[in-house]
């Protein structure tokens, strides 16, 4: 008897998540992994390799492999994909995997062949891609196979996808290559400008989550930074304010919108309409910044949809896909 295993991946910059195909969210992972430099050994991957970042020996090295939703160093991604799918099963009698992975809809065909490449070397045999805006309005529950216009901005770590679909498939698209991670970067030059203070990435996407915004809101705050200060080499901290992150954050934030906005102006006019009464939908890690559905609905005039847990729409849009592929193949 064959035994077999359906997998959903989304491949982030970010973080790499892996549902069943069932729809059930069993992997959610830092896409790190933490290398000794000396054996090219792997360490640890995802939070275990997270953690390692900025408290390292010499030896040891936290590897980010994804960049711009893409491969930077394939035998990282399939070392961290084949640990993650080793995780995703409760036992190793699986004598086949099917995986559909998410790829950002600007890949060249190279880079699909290497996303490809990095999968099967982790053990699947079956592999098929999508694209993320094509698998995010699908976790987030849009008719994306019939007649009418549907609009997704998908905002990751590492890309910003947006994309109107229909009949199954992307009319229009868009795809710039910076997400979440251009806020903490922001931020962590900020920092050096204005205070000389040197911060590493999980200060500033504390900072972020904690104080900042697109748009103002109710409960603005200040908060102490603590880091390296550049002038002596030696500890220091400075006070921010959610007024100044928002400041630190407008120039990515504009970048977002310019895109959206001329995704818009090719959209056909019968699928525009279509957008215009179910509204565009905001998915993603990065989707969730205070204020950016506020501050889009203002710049665009349409309405903006926060799904629940917009960082979830792409994984679960590969399990769909999973499903309608096993439809497909009775």
């Amino acid at each position: 008897m064959i035994f077999s295993r359906d997998l959903g991946i989304d491949l982030g910059t970010s973080n790499t998540r892996v549902a069943d195909r069932k729809g059930n969210i069993i992997i959610s992972e830092p896409s790190v992994v933490a290398v000794d430099v000396k054996t090219k050994r792997v360490l640890a991957t995802g939070g275990e390799a997270k953690k390692m970042i900025g408290r390292t020996p010499g030896s040891i090295v936290p590897v980010m492999p994804i960049r711009a939703g893409v491969i930077a160093d394939f035998d990282m991604t399939a070392d961290m994909l084949h640990d993650f799918m080793l995780k995703s099963s409760k036992n190793n009698m699986f004598t086949k995997t099917r995986v559909v992975i998410s790829v950002p809809s600007s890949v060249t065909e190279v880079e699909r062949r290497a996303v490809e490449d990095a999968v099967r070397s982790a053990g699947a045999q079956d592999v098929e891609l999508i694209e993320s805006p094509m698998a995010a309005a699908l976790g987030a529950g849009l008719p994306v196979y019939e007649a009418t216009g549907s609009m997704i901005i998908d905002i990751g770590g590492g890309t910003c996808d947006i994309a109107v679909v229909s009949l199954g498939g992307i009319a229009s698209s868009k795809s710039v290559k910076f997400g979440g991670d251009a806020f903490d970067e922001a931020i962590i030059e900020y920092m050096k400008r204005k205070h000389n203070l040197l911060i590493g990435d999980r200060t500033a996407e504390n900072i972020k989550l904690k104080i900042g915004s697109a748009a103002e809101y109710d409960g603005e705050a200040v908060m102490e930074v603590r880091g390296r200060n550049l002038e002596d080499g030696l500890p220091g901290s400075a006070e921010v304010s959610s007024a100044d992150i928002r400041y630190v954050l407008n120039d990515p934030v504009d970048a977002i919108i310019i895109a959206v906005k001329e995704t818009l102006e090719v959209t056909l006019p019968e699928l525009a309409s279509d957008i215009i009464d179910r509204g565009v939908y905001l998915t993603g890690g990065a989707a969730k910044l205070r204020g950016l559905k506020d501050r889009l609905e203002e710049e665009i005039h349409i309405p903006v949809i926060l799904p629940e847990n917009p960082e979830n729409c792409v994984v679960l849009g590969t399990s769909v896909k999973l499903r309608r592929a096993s439809i497909g193949k009775k």
